[in-house]
């Protein structure tokens, strides 16, 4: 869908202000047509996306108009229940998932989607506590949940459960599969410049950093799929990526992008994990990306922007640990100058397998920041070791 931006008028205005006002982030004036989006739209838009975790543009694409229309459920609003083609989404579903995950019961990842895992899930609550395990949350289970505590200690959930699961795979790269992303792609070119006479584009750098990456992974001996070829025929959208990362069964999940700016003193390299603003997260993909971000700075001598939560649809819908990582600014000259190098895009990968390798380590074990010589892994998989 093309977004609604600043200026725009029409019935998907006036649905969008319906939904802010519902949410208490925009306050009625009658002074201001209902079908125009103005600039308290716009602003109310922004603060929308910035407590979601979503980029904040102040416009309503494809993923900010889902928020939005998720975020008018509220838990206890509606009855829930396992719906099948078409399950239920909605801020009240990923409610639900969140305080199922405090009380200890597995639902996966809290992906708003009310799917087979969340209703076995709450049919173990509600047997639990005496009620027809049948995984529809009415009013007598809404009952039950508002009265009783979180019941998991030691710390959160889904971090003993997934840093279980790495523990439990060893330090070993062999066999592991690994999802590589290369963002954009086809007739979606990204951040698009020139230079001395050259074209660069996002897609194109994204996919060179991905085809690289791939084959000092399969060195090291994982299993490596690519979400897209050189040319893909058509953009592949966000959430046909995801999906695709689950069918292959990946155990991790990395999606490769630079940036863009316009403003060019905008420069660095930032890495991303699914996270919202209530503290859930998916804390592997949490520790990934600080080890991914430390690994790139200490080897590249970029500027660090950090490392962020996030709540798109790639590393939500994911269901194994996810980042997506912003290699530079493609508008930025010493950015520029440094992703058309490659000798630099070759660094940037050694980080990215470095910090792969990390990861898997017990955290008694780990190594500090730039130590670790990719070159010796594919020596280590030479020998059968």
């Amino acid at each position: 869908m093309r977004p609604v931006r600043r200026g725009d008028r029409g019935p998907a205005v006036t649905e969008i202000r319906g939904v802010l006002l519902g949410l208490d982030l925009l306050t009625a004036d009658v002074s201001a047509p209902p079908d125009e989006f103005g600039a308290e739209i716009e602003h109310a838009v922004r603060a929308f996306q910035q407590s979601r975790g979503l980029s904040v543009d102040g416009q309503v694409g494809a993923e900010t108009w889902r928020a939005l229309d998720a975020a008018r459920w509220r838990l206890g609003a509606r009855t829930l229940y396992h719906a099948i083609p078409e399950p239920l989404t909605g801020e009240d579903v990923r409610t639900l998932q969140e305080r199922l995950l405090e009380m200890g019961y597995d639902v996966g990842r809290a992906d708003s989607i009310y799917g087979a895992q969340t209703a076995r899930a709450l049919a173990q609550f509600q047997r639990e506590v005496g009620l027809s395990p049948d995984g529809t949350c009415g009013p007598h289970t809404m009952h039950a949940l508002r009265r009783l505590g979180r019941k998991v200690v030691g710390g959160r959930p889904q971090w003993l459960r997934e840093s279980d699961a790495i523990r439990q795979s060893g330090p070993n790269l062999m066999g592991k599969v690994i999802v590589v992303d290369p963002g954009h792609g086809g007739a979606d070119l990204g951040v698009v410049v020139a230079d001395g006479g050259l074209r660069w584009s996002e897609a194109e750098l994204a996919y060179d950093l991905a085809n690289r990456l791939q084959g000092r992974l399969v060195a090291a001996g994982m299993r490596v799929h690519l979400t897209r070829g050189p040319m893909p025929a058509a953009p592949l959208p966000d959430l046909a990526r995801a999906e695709l990362a689950n069918e292959l069964g990946g155990d991790l999940f990395i999606s490769l992008h630079v940036d863009g700016h316009v403003n060019p003193e905008a420069d660095g390299v930032a890495t991303y994990h699914y996270g919202t603003d209530n503290g859930v997260t998916s804390t592997v993909g949490e520790r990934l990306a600080g080890l991914v971000q430390r690994e790139i700075v200490a080897r590249t001598g970029m500027r660090n922007c950090q490392v962020h939560a996030k709540t798109w649809e790639l590393l939500r819908l994911t269901r194994m640990p996810a980042v997506r990582v912003e290699v530079g600014y493609l508008t930025s000259p010493t950015d520029l100058a440094r992703l058309v190098n490659p000798g630099i895009r070759d660094h940037v990968v050694e980080a990215i397998v470095a910090a792969v390798q990390r990861m898997y380590f017990p955290v008694e074990q780990d190594v500090p920041t730039g130590s670790i010589d990719v070159s010796e892994l594919r020596a280590a998989v030479a020998a059968g070791r």
